[in-house]
């Protein structure tokens, strides 16, 4: 039973005063950190973590470009026109600020819109014209669209192309090999956290790949509330690269008992973990990532990465030559029946011995092509004409 609420407890409207007070004392040292000569780079870190992070668009401006360390004649200079025509990228990239349209304010008039997606895709071709060595890939746009809707186009090239060459590099490669290490790092964290939630989705084999659109946008596409999304991208400017997995994890392990009474099938935890509420604790998961940064941070866990086995990994080459040939949403269903009429039959063989391992393997390949972000990246990164992809509307 719970205790009745005590003579002294605060009421909403004492608890409303009190965040008043404390985010004026925030802004105030947020200014105080500003001022000083040199500025207090770190202070503005811990104000990007902490409670409400930084609170505001107009201080975002102010305290992005310390975070990223980027020159303030830089911020100042123009962006400059790239051209289209003849662009190796433009094509991709205006098909996915096309279907970018749930990223922008509701209600924003359309020529407002239309307005920001044009600069939209000059900073992402301005970025690959200046850094040849970075390669396009879908998502990447929920990211840049974030920044521009922040900062306005002068100040998102600027800080887009920095992010690029630094927290986004390892996306940007001409594979995926980089970013599914980095996925391999989900599984060992949520382990040392809680066993039991590990080895249930050991057992379920769902991988990682649920994550890789969580990780590749920086929760961009999948959160619906603006406010969450740059909250978050306050949180994660101000820490290491490797933060956003940390985030993840924290995710799954907050949702451990809807995990763990999820029916322990591989296709049935993928879509649960796939679909992120909206209402989740942003302040408490954010400070829950950040203690276990702190108490297994990478290069404890690095080892294991490495060695861990994650789906992605094993089967991205199957996927890649599967997914020309079959409807993965096809192969779902019909290895679905397949397992079925196998557990009503009583008959045993070698030939049926084998199938469950091959059924397993193409069920991997249908959940990993039903995945939002992997045929994204198979199409952007490799190149990979997946017939299915614009009928599947994998990144809506």
């Amino acid at each position: 039973m719970k205790s009745p609420r005590s003579a002294g407890a605060s009421s909403p409207v004492n608890g409303k005063q009190d965040w008043d007070t404390r985010r004026k004392r925030k802004i105030a040292d947020i200014t105080q950190a500003l001022s000083a000569t040199p500025v207090d780079v770190a202070a503005l870190r811990r104000m990007a973590i902490s409670e409400g992070g930084l609170l505001t668009d107009e201080i975002r401006c102010q305290v992005w470009p310390r975070l990223l360390n980027v020159p303030p004649h830089v911020l100042d200079q123009e962006p400059e026109k790239v051209e289209r025509e003849n662009n190796k990228d433009y094509n991709q990239v205006l098909l996915d600020v096309q279907r970018s349209l749930r990223r922008f304010p509701p209600g924003m008039p359309d020529e407002q819109r239309e307005g920001l997606q044009e600069e939209l895709i000059d900073i992402i071709l301005l970025v690959l014209k200046r850094n040849p060595q970075l390669h396009y890939y879908q998502g990447y746009h929920d990211i840049v669209v974030t920044f521009l809707l922040v900062l306005g186009e002068r100040l998102a090239a600027a800080l887009v192309e920095k992010l690029s060459t630094h927290h986004l590099r390892d996306f940007m490669d001409p594979t995926m090999d980089n970013t599914k290490h980095i996925l391999n790092y989900l599984m060992p964290i949520i382990e040392r956290v809680n066993p039991e939630v590990h080895d249930f989705m050991q057992q379920a084999e769902v991988g990682t790949v649920f994550a890789l659109s969580w990780l590749i946008t920086w929760f961009g596409h999948v959160l619906s509330d603006f406010r969450h999304v740059v909250r978050l991208y306050d949180f994660f400017l101000a820490c290491h690269p490797l933060m956003p997995i940390y985030f993840a994890a924290v995710i799954v392990l907050y949702r451990e008992e809807e995990v763990l009474e999820c029916e322990c099938d591989m296709a049935m935890v993928h879509h649960l973990l796939s679909q992120i509420p909206q209402d989740l604790p942003y302040e408490t998961l954010i400070s829950r990532a950040g203690d276990l940064f702190v108490q297994f941070p990478p290069s404890e866990l690095a080892r294991e990465a490495a060695s861990h086995e994650s789906m992605a990994t094993s089967t991205f080459k199957d996927f890649d030559l599967a997914s020309t040939q079959q409807r993965p949403d096809s192969v779902l269903r019909r290895r679905r029946r397949q397992k079925q009429a196998a557990l009503e039959s009583s008959a045993v063989s070698s030939v049926a011995v084998a199938q469950p391992s091959a059924a397993r393997r193409f069920v991997r390949l249908a959940v990993m092509g039903l995945t939002v972000a992997l045929g994204a990246a198979a199409l952007a990164v490799v190149n990979t004409a997946l017939e299915w992809a614009p009928k599947l509307d994998l990144f809506p």
